[in-house]
């Protein structure tokens, strides 16, 4: 998700896409823009980072040519954002991307753990239909009456039937100013009516945490926004004495890596959760000590689970510290950092890559879980997670 302006490596973006439709979530009507969002760099370097010279990264795209580039359709009255977008196309760099001034600090607000929107997230149902999956308590849509499993029709007059859920969520957004208004056109059974909100400032819920009923604490994450890691640790220190935890990383998107290490530190008494490199540069990602390393894991993924959530998903796993469930993740294990250009945009432009503790490349390949369920974003797969915590000892 990209994040910082300039040269800060502290993102992990997720798939461009997202960043301009979806939404941290799909609840943020629209970040993660990614809500896409890739890449995987930590917010600042500390001493858990260590560095050495390594091969080039690949698929990556020449800076200077691309700023030169911008500079030079401007001196010609054009638009430098257009003529980097065009460069970036060409490049080959898959999840390279230009944003404008506007949308990369709404990006980066998102990642900061707030959003412009109204309160709702967005899932495809039967015959693409567009319903609400959660209401966000407090948010405009909650206070109108909305409720999960309302299907949404229209957006400010615009039939959504044809569209994606991050479009869907790019409408909600709108320009990302609070105060501004969006008209819905929801049913509901047999009833249809449209509801006009004001779209508000939002802090964003991506650490949600419940006891279920066989004692097991239930830790779903939908995205390393900032604070997050931190809020998997403190769950995982108040869970009772012996409960298991099931990490739900479903669709999450990625965020900040960095976040995802802390997360990574809840469940490992420090040592290697990733590598990645960095125009050539390698690094090395550890985690803090002092985690809860004897405590049962299992860890819930499927084609959602991106970027910082399968480099977290990745540690686990080959260090033996989570039993894996659900279906391959996505396959997002590239970097990206953002860069300035002329006419202050700022371009996302791949840099590296980066590996699990066992030296597996994510990146176009994913992660397979160890048990592979079919239907790995619905309830068989909780259920298939939670027997395997129950033959773990982490629930009754």
């Amino acid at each position: 998700m990209p994040v910082g302006p300039g040269s800060r490596p502290d993102l992990c973006l997720r798939p461009r896409g997202v960043l301009r439709g979806a939404a941290l979530t799909l609840v943020f009507a629209g970040v993660l823009a990614t809500a896409a969002a890739t890449g995987a760099l930590p917010r600042q370097e500390t001493a858990s980072v260590k560095r050495e010279q390594s091969a080039p990264p690949r698929d990556t795209v020449d800076r200077t040519a691309l700023a030169r580039a911008a500079a030079d359709a401007m001196a010609d009255g054009k638009s430098g954002k257009k003529a980097a977008e065009e460069f970036v196309s060409r490049s080959g760099d898959r999840w390279g991307a230009v944003y404008d001034r506007a949308e990369f600090e709404e990006f980066e607000q998102a990642l900061d753990g707030s959003y412009t929107g109204v309160g709702i997230s967005a899932r495809k149902a039967a015959q693409g239909r567009i319903e609400i999956s959660r209401v966000q308590a407090g948010g405009p849509a909650a206070k109108a009456g909305l409720r999960a499993g309302d299907r949404l029709v229209a957006v400010d007059g615009r039939d959504i039937g044809a569209l994606s859920v991050s479009e869907v969520v790019a409408l909600l957004r709108g320009a990302g100013v609070a105060g501004s208004t969006v008209a819905l056109r929801v049913e509901r059974g047999g009833s249809a009516w449209t509801e006009t909100l004001r779209r508000a400032r939002l802090a964003t819920e991506d650490v949600t945490v419940r006891r279920l009923d066989d004692g097991a604490v239930l830790i779903k994450v939908v995205a390393f926004t900032k604070g997050a890691g931190e809020r998997v640790r403190d769950a995982v220190r108040d869970a009772p004495a012996g409960a298991g935890v099931l990490l739900d990383l479903r669709g999450n998107a990625g965020g900040l890596v960095a976040e995802a290490a802390v997360a990574a530190s809840a469940f490992l008494d420090g040592g290697l959760v990733a590598t990645y490199d960095v125009d050539g540069v390698q690094r090395a990602l550890y985690a803090q000590s002092g985690g809860d390393t004897a405590r049962p894991v299992v860890a819930l993924v499927d084609g959602g689970t991106m970027s910082a959530a399968e480099l977290l998903t990745g540690a686990l796993q080959d260090r033996g510290r989570a039993i894996t469930v659900g279906a391959r993740t996505f396959g997002k294990g590239s970097v990206q950092m953002p860069s300035t250009l002329p006419d202050g945009s700022v371009a996302e432009l791949t840099v590296g890559h980066y590996r699990t503790p066992a030296g597996h490349g994510v990146d176009g390949q994913g992660i397979i879980p160890d048990l592979i369920v079919g239907d790995a974003t619905g309830k068989r797969a909780e259920e298939r997670a939670r027997t395997v915590l129950s033959g773990l000892g982490g629930g009754s």
